[in-house]
């Protein structure tokens, strides 16, 4: 069977280091266009966050355990 152009992009982008893979996410993201209303409140979101996070509300966890949670509860999800 033939891989496709983007079949291939695909694995060569899961062998990336995880922060690789994130950043490329990041950036194929911003690349697609937005609508300048969703921007706007992903904007305002991000600033409440830091404002919580400056406040002492909202605590912080590394990039690798949120990585771990995230697919234990999508591994959980899948097992329900």
């Amino acid at each position: 069977m033939i891989s496709s152009p983007l079949e291939d992009i695909e694995a060569a982008a899961l062998q990336l280091a995880t922060s690789d893979r994130a950043k490329l996410a990041e950036r194929l993201l911003i690349s697609l266009d937005e609508d300048d209303e969703i921007l706007a409140s992903w904007v305002a979101e991000a600033e409440r966050r830091a404002d919580a996070f400056d406040r002492g509300e909202m605590e912080t966890i590394d990039f690798d355990e949120a990585i771990a949670q995230a697919r234990a509860r999508l591994a959980n999800r899948r097992a329900a």
